[in-house]
C-alpha cells in the first residue's frame, strides 16, 4: 500500500474517531441535570452560612456543560471543540472573563500547541451568547474527545495531629472533579505541519492532553491544572506549558498608562511558589502573570498595556522529558472569586481558602525554642512545657542540634529524646538550614552572569550535596520518630546554569527539578504528621506555619516598645493569615542586643511585661517562638504563664477562628480584635488592650456580622460580667468597655 493511501486512512479512521468520540460526548451529556441559574445559586452569605447547593456538571444545551456549586459557575462547550465560553460570579450576578481564548498553551519538542479554545470573537471587550455559536475550532488546537466527572481527590497524604487543632477538617476538599480530554486530529496535524515543517510530529498521535478543573462545595473557588500523557515509543521534552488563560473583566479602565495596576479582582495562589518569606505573592512573577491582552485592541488604554490577561505558566522551564508511558503533571492554579472590594471580607474569604485546600494550617502547638540542645537542657524543657500544658520543643538555630549529624550516637540521642518528649505528651523537632548558607562552587547554585540567589548564597537542591542532604533528612526522621522540623532558608527559586550536577540538564529545568525535590519532601512529612515552621510560603506543599510577619531587630527594643509593636505585627499579619498560620517571637534571653532593658530573663523580674506577651499572643491565638532555656523561673512565673495556656485551651476554637481587624494598635487609646466564627458556640471572642497608664472605660461600636448573629449578642467580660446587647440593622453592638492601664479585657459573644 502506498503512502498516500495510508494516509487517507489515517485520515480516515481520524474522521471515524471524531465522529465517535462527539457522539460519546453528546451521549454523556444527555445525561446530566439541567442547569439554571436562577435555582442553581444561592443569596445566603457563605461566609457566614453552610451553603447547601453542591457543586456538580450539569447540561445548557447538547453543546455547552456547566460546572458549579451556586456561588460561581463556569461553561464550556463540546462542540466545535472544547472552551470556556463562561465564568460566572453568581454572588453579583457578573462575568469573569470577556473573551473566549485557549484552556491551555504546550510546547512540546518545540513546536507551540494550543489545547482547545474557539476563535472568531469580533471584539474582546464582552462576550455574546450570539456570537458563541460562530466561533471556530483554532486549526492548530488540540480537539476535546471525551470528559468525566468525579469527586476531588487529596492533592496528597495528611496525616492530623487532631491534638493540635480545634476543629475536623474534611480532606480532600469535598466538591467535584471535571477532566476534560484533548488528542491531535487530522486538522490539528495538518496545521502544525504547515507550521513546522521541517519537525518531526508523529508523536502528536500518541500525546494526550488532560485539562482538570476542581470546583468546592460553599465556596467561591476553581482549582485548574493539566497532565500530558505520553504513549509514544519516544521522549518528549515538554518545553513550556501554560495551564490557564483568562481574558479577565478589567478592574478600572485608564486611557494612560500606570506604574500600578488595578487587577481584576480574583485571588491567585499557586502550589509553585517558592521565595516570598511572609506574603502570599510568591508565585506572582513566578508561577502566574498579569500580561497586557494584545487580541483586546478595542480596550480603552491607548497604548493597549492594562494588564487583563491572566496567564498561569513558569517563569522558566519547565524543560521535562517525558519518557514513553509516562504523565506529567503542571503545577495547580487557584481562583478566589470574590464578591467585594472590601479588605477584611477579601481577607476574611482568603483565609477561608487556606483552611479549605491546606487545613494542616490549622494545626496550632503552643510551642518553646530552647536554646542549647544537649540532653539536660532539653530535658528540662520537655518538662517544664508538660507542666504548664505546652505541647511541642523545638531544639532552635544556635542550639546545636544537627540533624545532618547522622554517626549512629547522634542519631540514638536523638530518638531517646523524642521517646522522652513524647512519654510527656510532647513532640520535638530541631532547625536545619537550606539555603543562605555556601558548600562549594561545585555544589552550589550557578547562576547565569549578573544575577546571585537570593540569599547570596545557596546550594542547588540538585546537586550532589542537595541529594544527599535529602537523603539525610529522611533517613533522620525515620530512624529518630521526631515530629518537627523547622526549615530554615527553603528553597527561594535559584536557577542554575551548571551541567554537572547530576539531578538537572541546566538552566531551563533547574527552577522545576529543585522545586519538586523540596516539595515532594514536604508532602511526605505531611503524609509522616511532620509539623513544618518554614518561614517561606510553601503551605499548598505541606508547611504549617511562617512568620507572622516582624523586624527581628525590633526585639533588641526596650521591653515596653515590644508590646505594641507585637500587637501591630499580629493586626497586620492577620489580613491573609489565619492566626495557626503565622508565629511570633518571644526572646526571653537577649537576642539581637539590647541589653537589660530589652531582656525578659530573669522571667520573675519582669512579670507584668512576660504577662502582657502572653495576654498579646494567646489573646490572639498566634503561637510564638518562646526562646529561652526555660519557660519559669519561680511559682509566681509558672502561674502566670499556666493561666494563659489554660485561657487559649479553655477558648481554642474561637482563638483559632479569624481575625476581624477592630482598631490598630498605635499606644494613643484602647487596639483590639475580634475572633469570629458562626460555626460553633462561642460565637465571637473580642480582645482589647489599654496601652496607657490611665484605665478606659467608655462605650464603644463593634460590628459583628461574621458572628452570624442578627439580633441581640450576649456578651461576658473576663470578670464574668454578663451584658444583652441589641444589634443594630448595620450589626453593630454598642458596648461599655473597662480596661485597666496598662491592661486587657477580653468579651466573650455568643
Amino acid at each position: 500500500m502506498t503512502i498516500k493511501y495510508l494516509w487517507i486512512n489515517s485520515i480516515l479512521l481520524c474522521l471515524f474517531s471524531g465522529l465517535s468520540a462527539q457522539q460519546n460526548i453528546i451521549n454523556t451529556i444527555d445525561k446530566l441535570p439541567l442547569f439554571s441559574s436562577e435555582t442553581i445559586r444561592t443569596d445566603d452569605d457563605w461566609l457566614i452560612n453552610k451553603i447547601n447547593i453542591k457543586t456538580n456538571l450539569y447540561k445548557q444545551t447538547n453543546d455547552q456543560i456547566v460546572l458549579s456549586n451556586g456561588l460561581i459557575s463556569r461553561t464550556f462547550s463540546v462542540s466545535p471543540n472544547g472552551a470556556t465560553i463562561g465564568f460566572e460570579n453568581l454572588q453579583t450576578n457578573q462575568s469573569v472573563i470577556r473573551s473566549v481564548r485557549p484552556e491551555a498553551y504546550l510546547t512540546l519538542n518545540n513546536i507551540n500547541i494550543e489545547v482547545g479554545g474557539l476563535t472568531g470573537q469580533p471584539i474582546h471587550n464582552y462576550l455574546l451568547n450570539d456570537w458563541i455559536e460562530r466561533l471556530k475550532r483554532g486549526p492548530a488546537s488540540l480537539k476535546l474527545t471525551d470528559f468525566s466527572i468525579s469527586q476531588t481527590e487529596e492533592r496528597f497524604p495528611w496525616k492530623k495531629r487532631s491534638e493540635w487543632m480545634s476543629d475536623d477538617p474534611v480532606w480532600p476538599p469535598p466538591g467535584k472533579k471535571l477532566v476534560m480530554s484533548y488528542k491531535a486530529d487530522h486538522l490539528t496535524l495538518d496545521a502544525i505541519l504547515k507550521e513546522f515543517p521541517h519537525k518531526n510530529i508523529d508523536f502528536l498521535k500518541h500525546i494526550t492532553v488532560k485539562i482538570h478543573y476542581e470546583m468546592y462545595d460553599g465556596i467561591p473557588l476553581i482549582c485548574k491544572w493539566l497532565t500530558v500523557e505520553n504513549s509514544s515509543d519516544t521522549d518528549v521534552t515538554i518545553n513550556r506549558f501554560t495551564s490557564e488563560i483568562l481574558a479577565a473583566v478589567e478592574a478600572e479602565s485608564s486611557s494612560g498608562d500606570k506604574k500600578r495596576w488595578e487587577y481584576p479582582n480574583i485571588t491567585i495562589e499557586t502550589d509553585y511558589s517558592f521565595g516570598g518569606g511572609m506574603s502570599s505573592e510568591s508565585g506572582f512573577g513566578k508561577s502566574y502573570f498579569w500580561v497586557a491582552d494584545t487580541l483586546y485592541k478595542t480596550q480603552i488604554n491607548y497604548n493597549r498595556v492594562a494588564p487583563l490577561l491572566f496567564l498561569a505558566q513558569p517563569a522558566i522551564g519547565p524543560d521535562f522529558i517525558l519518557k514513553p508511558d509516562a504523565e506529567f503533571e503542571s503545577f495547580r492554579t487557584f481562583e478566589l472569586i470574590h464578591d467585594s472590594m472590601d479588605k477584611e471580607r477579601k481577607g476574611l474569604a482568603q483565609r477561608k481558602m487556606y483552611r479549605l485546600i491546606a487545613p494542616w494550617v490549622t494545626e496550632n502547638p503552643i510551642l518553646m525554642h530552647v536554646r542549647k540542645a544537649d540532653n539536660k537542657s532539653v530535658k528540662t524543657a520537655i518538662d517544664q512545657c508538660a507542666d504548664v500544658g505546652f505541647e511541642m520543643v523545638i531544639m532552635t538555630f544556635g542550639s546545636g542540634f544537627n540533624l545532618e549529624d547522622q554517626r549512629e550516637n547522634n542519631m540514638k540521642r536523638m530518638e531517646k529524646l523524642a521517646d522522652y518528649a513524647h512519654s510527656r505528651g510532647i513532640a520535638l523537632g530541631g532547625y536545619s538550614l537550606l539555603a543562605s548558607r555556601k558548600i562549594n562552587p561545585e555544589q552550589d547554585v550557578v547562576m547565569p552572569d549578573g544575577m546571585t540567589p537570593r540569599f547570596n548564597h545557596s546550594p542547588c537542591l540538585c546537586s550532589e550535596w542537595g541529594e544527599e542532604y535529602f537523603t539525610k533528612l529522611y533517613t533522620f526522621y525515620n530512624k529518630t520518630g521526631q515530629d518537627i522540623l523547622e526549615h530554615d532558608g527553603s528553597y527561594p527559586g535559584d536557577i542554575c546554569i551548571s551541567k554537572k550536577h547530576p539531578g538537572h540538564r541546566g538552566l531551563n529545568d533547574s527552577q522545576w527539578n529543585q522545586f519538586r525535590k523540596i516539595a515532594n519532601f514536604y508532602h511526605w512529612c505531611r503524609s509522616k504528621g511532620i509539623y513544618l515552621n518554614v518561614p517561606d510560603w510553601y503551605f499548598l506543599n505541606g508547611s504549617n506555619k511562617t512568620a507572622m510577619g516582624y523586624r527581628e531587630t525590633n526585639w533588641s527594643l526596650p521591653r515596653k516598645q515590644q508590646e505594641i509593636i507585637e500587637r501591630q505585627n499580629i493586626f497586620d499579619g492577620t489580613w491573609e493569615k489565619t492566626p495557626s498560620m503565622g508565629w511570633m517571637f518571644v526572646p526571653l534571653v537577649q537576642y539581637h542586643g539590647g541589653g537589660e532593658a530589652a531582656t525578659i530573663e530573669p522571667l520573675k523580674d519582669h512579670l507584668g511585661h512576660y504577662e502582657q506577651r502572653l495576654a498579646n499572643l494567646f489573646g490572639a491565638g498566634v503561637q510564638a517562638c518562646y526562646r529561652g532555656p526555660r519557660l519559669y523561673d519561680a511559682p509566681s512565673t509558672r502561674n502566670i504563664v499556666k493561666k494563659w495556656v489554660d485561657f487559649y485551651k479553655a477558648h481554642r476554637p474561637i482563638l483559632d477562628s479569624d481575625i476581624i481587624h477592630v482598631r490598630r494598635p498605635d499606644g494613643q487609646d484602647y487596639d483590639g480584635i475580634l475572633h469570629a466564627n458562626p460555626f460553633i458556640e462561642e460565637k465571637g471572642l473580642l480582645m482589647l488592650y489599654n496601652p496607657l497608664s490611665t484605665p478606659i472605660k467608655k462605650d464603644i461600636k463593634v460590628n459583628i456580622y461574621y458572628t452570624g448573629l442578627e439580633d441581640r449578642a450576649q456578651t461576658t467580660d473576663s470578670q464574668g460580667n454578663i451584658l444583652n446587647l441589641k444589634i443594630d440593622r448595620r450589626y453593630n453592638i454598642i458596648l461599655p468597655i473597662n480596661i485597666p492601664a496598662h491592661g486587657w479585657n477580653w468579651y466573650i459573644i455568643k
